[in-house]
């Protein structure tokens, strides 16, 4: 009798570790993990931007399956509860629903991209994907190393892009910073804030100088070891 109590109870303790391991590995309770849908807005070959904003690399994306811009996901989203930025630990390509019901208008998506050169009248992408500069933002005029976000759309049948709208990625505002370094033409804000006089916003009369305390707008982009570039400077 006392044999088999012994042997009733190792099966009840071998069930209950067993379903504590399926509950370490599925952590369904976590308050960091959330299951969204979106479009791959961006893809760089084995990692990229969902929704502009998540991001995610090759080896997360289940079955394998060639990864473009604009291909609809679900994806499992780990947030940092710190920063707040998201990682995806898991995507789905979801298949595309098919209506021949009539035409409809073109869908319009987000790019995440980095300006790789710009001309007097248009700003390249890629060397064959460029805009005109008359759909960027008002007050901005966007330079080479910037992080954009393209609004577009693309063509019925075809995989060309039309841009409707252009923005910087990011842009803050800091007050009360001092110039630190000077370079010829280009300087450093704070020993972190790229600029350069050649796309530089500041007051009628006013020329940057060593130490100045400033007022700074600038966005998100790639300057040597650099990651923001003023676009606005005003002298405090």
């Amino acid at each position: 009798m006392l044999r088999l109590l012994r042997r009733a109870i190792n099966f009840f303790r071998r069930r209950v570790d067993s379903t504590q391991e399926q509950q370490a590995e599925f952590p369904k309770g976590d308050s960091h993990l959330k299951t969204k849908k979106g479009v791959v807005t961006s893809f760089y070959g084995d990692y990229g931007l969902i929704n502009g904003s998540i991001y995610f690399s090759y080896h997360v994306v289940t079955a394998r399956v060639p990864v473009k811009v604009g291909q609809k996901v679900a994806v499992l989203v780990e947030e940092d509860p710190v920063t707040r930025r998201c990682k995806a630990i898991k995507v789905d390509i979801l298949c595309d629903d098919t209506d021949n019901s009539g035409p409809s208008e073109p869908e319009t998506r987000i790019l995440t991209a980095c300006v790789t050169f710009v001309s007097t009248e248009a700003v390249y992408i890629s060397k064959k994907t460029c805009f005109s500069l008359d759909i960027v933002s008002e007050g901005f005029i966007p330079f080479k190393g910037d992080w954009l976000a393209v609004e577009y759309s693309l063509l019925p049948g075809t995989s060309n892009i039309v841009a409707h709208s252009v923005k910087p990625m990011a842009c803050r505002h800091v007050e009360k910073v001092r110039i630190t370094n000077l370079y010829g033409r280009n300087g450093v804000i704070d020993n972190e804030i790229f600029f350069t006089k050649d796309s530089l916003n500041i007051p009628d009369g006013y020329t940057p100088q060593m130490g100045d305390l400033v007022n700074v707008v600038m966005v998100e982009s790639v300057q040597f070891c650099y990651v923001w570039r003023a676009i606005s400077i005003i002298p405090v």
